[in-house]
């Protein structure tokens, strides 16, 4: 299985699987990551892709005891149905 990536030159996480992509692109303000697109290559779209990459993301961001504010309408989405990271909302 992939593990989600923080491509930190290109303030992006990614998570690669069948050999394609889906990332988050971030900037960050002091502790706080703004999540304005989450993208998942269509091929991978219905296969729970974006969804890995989401729980990811968001545990590597609770690791580094940083927080999260989602401006993509996917990632609040995600986040709002998944009360476990609801924490990480800055």
């Amino acid at each position: 299985m992939s593990q989600v990536i923080d491509q930190v030159s290109r303030q992006r996480f990614e998570l690669e699987e069948e050999g394609k992509l889906a990332y988050a692109d971030y900037r960050r303000e002091s502790n706080l990551l703004i999540i304005p697109y989450v993208y998942a290559d269509p091929a991978l779209r219905g296969h729970g892709t974006a969804g890995r990459l989401m729980a990811g993301m968001l545990d590597i961001i609770r690791s580094r005891r940083e927080k999260v504010r989602p401006v993509c309408g996917y990632a609040k989405a995600w986040i709002q149905r998944h009360p476990e990271y609801h924490d990480l909302i800055g």
